[in-house]
């Protein structure tokens, strides 16, 4: 069984980045980086595939989607 990767790890990942991507480049560099069957989870939210953690990092405001692109907006929690 694989080991669920915390939600921050993404964050960081895409921070890193430090530019814009299409939701599907992100979705692929998840899995290049996490493999294709890593599961997620967060503070509030357990077994993710990789575009539910996108989605759920869009509407809590983590991330924001600005014409089609992708953009770190950042995160407050204590991780």
């Amino acid at each position: 069984m694989q080991k669920s990767i915390h939600g921050h790890k993404v964050l960081k990942l895409i921070r890193e980045h430090n530019q814009p991507v299409s939701k599907s480049e992100l979705l692929t560099t998840m899995v290049q980086h996490f493999g294709s069957e890593s599961r997620f989870h967060t503070c509030s939210a357990k077994e993710l595939n990789a575009e539910q953690l996108v989605e759920l990092f869009l509407d809590k405001g983590k991330l924001s989607l600005k014409n089609e692109e992708i953009h770190f907006v950042g995160c407050q929690c204590n991780h």
